[in-house]
This record gives C-alpha cells, structure tokens and sequence, in this order.
C-alpha cells in the first residue's frame, strides 16, 4: 500500500481496472486476496470493480489485518483483508467522517433508539437522511418507525437541514 496525499500512486494496471468519474482522484491503494481496493477522493473501489461511493457508506473499522466496511440501509458489509495496508484505513476513515454533516443518537424505547445521520456527497451541496436503529428494535414497528420519523422531523427542523 502506498499513500502520498494530493499525488497519485495507483499502479497503472490497477488504475485501468477503476471506473473513475472526470476529475476523481486516487488517495489510496491496497491489495486483497480479491483484488487491489482503491480510496479515491469521491469513493472506495473494491475487488471486481464496485464502486461504493463514500456517502454510502454507513460505517467503516480496521481491525488485526481487516478492513470492515458496511454500506448504509442495505445490510451489506464488505470483508477486505490485506497484508500490508499503508494508508488505506485511514484514508477510508478520513473520507467517511468528511460526508458527516450531522450525527445523533436518539433514545426510542429505554436505552434503545436511533441514530440519525445527515451526510453529503463530497463537493455536494445535497443532504441524504439516514436512520440507523440499535440492535433488537424492528425498523418495521410502525410505532418504532413513527418515533424515528418525527426525531428526524425535530432534528431536520432544529438544524435548518
């Protein structure tokens, strides 16, 4: 893995294999068992050539040679396990906290609840809403999901957001 912030590194054959937007930018590379990953500016590019934008991105963790990433609202989460990751997890990290506008935990039935994130696209000017509910409440409980709807509405409202 090599990471020299504002220079791009990304090997030529592992740059061939991305589906860059005009202007995005390579931060950061590695390699997995699967294939090369690739931290650009705007988003992560993983084995076999998905591109998960960074704002899309619900949460991300380094732990003992693995790099956990989860994609918001879809229950997807990616397992990259690499060898010799330079600079990735942090440009991960760096580049997710960046589409954090705002971030609240809202307690719903004891110490459960919600958090309600607000992120957006790097150099967007647009606002996406996320709910993300604790462990053991039912998203599906049309008293839970009313509660988590009107702690948006309050937050949306108090943040002129």
């Amino acid at each position: 893995m090599r990471w020299w912030p504002g220079r791009e590194r990304v090997p030529a054959e592992v740059r061939r294999g991305l589906e860059l937007e005009a202007g995005e930018r390579p931060l950061a590379y590695a390699v997995t068992p699967d294939g090369p990953v690739v931290a650009t500016d705007r988003a992560l590019h993983l084995p076999g050539g998905r591109r998960l934008p960074w704002e899309r991105v619900e949460h991300a963790s380094w732990t003992a040679g693995v790099l956990r990433v989860a994609e918001t609202g879809t229950g997807v989460a990616h397992r990259l396990a690499m060898d010799e990751p330079g600079g990735l997890p942090d440009a991960v990290h760096e580049r997710v906290r960046g589409t954090i506008v705002i971030s609240d935990h809202v307690p719903l039935l004891g110490s459960k609840g919600v958090r309600i994130v607000a992120r957006r696209a790097p150099g967007g000017d647009e606002i996406a809403w996320t709910l993300v509910f604790d462990p053991g409440l039912d998203p599906d409980d049309p008293g839970v999901r009313a509660e988590a709807e009107q702690a948006l509405h309050n937050l949306r409202r108090q943040t002129g957001l």
